[in-house]
């Protein structure tokens, strides 16, 4: 894997359960709209690169499992579906603004890293997710991030 990346998921929306049950336990990841998470998405994430799955809506918040991308960015499908509810009139086919991402699961992990005790973890001072007022849905994770979530995690050899 070339970079690491954190993807924030409300469960009751789209959990870690339902990315276990889909077909080859690979999802599109779409239905981002904010122009910086969807820069990464269209700029920056690449395939193989590793995903650090966050259930943003759990109590508390927490990384369950890893996932890795398997399809770079591509023009988000629901933007032009009328009927969804990320439909976006003002997105010409031609000019997509909105983009998406194919993820695979990895891996569940062994217990959840959850948000007080990233806080608390040394190495972590400084990711991205635990800086005040941070609330992309799509964020990268440093090398040496992703190891220590995987530790907390209970997953030994940090691929994940």
């Amino acid at each position: 894997m070339s970079r690491y990346w954190l993807f924030k998921s409300d469960p009751a929306t789209f959990g870690l359960e339902d990315l276990e049950r889909s077909p080859g336990r690979t999802t599109c990841w779409d239905g981002v709209r904010n122009y910086q998470a969807r820069n990464f998405l269209r700029d920056d994430v690449r395939v193989g690169d590793g995903v650090l799955f966050y259930h943003s809506q759990s109590r508390p918040p927490a990384v369950v499992g890893t996932a890795e991308v398997v399809r770079a960015g591509y023009p988000d499908p629901t933007q032009f579906d009328r009927r969804d509810p990320g439909h976006d009139p003002g997105s010409p086919p031609g000019d997509p603004r909105w983009y998406a991402v194919d993820i695979r699961l990895r891996k569940r992990l062994a217990r959840p890293a959850e948000l007080p005790e990233l806080r608390g973890t040394p190495g972590l001072e400084e990711m991205l997710l635990l800086r005040k007022g941070s609330r992309l849905s799509i964020q990268p994770v440093t090398a040496g991030e992703w190891r220590i979530v995987l530790r907390l995690g209970g997953v030994r050899g940090g691929l994940g």
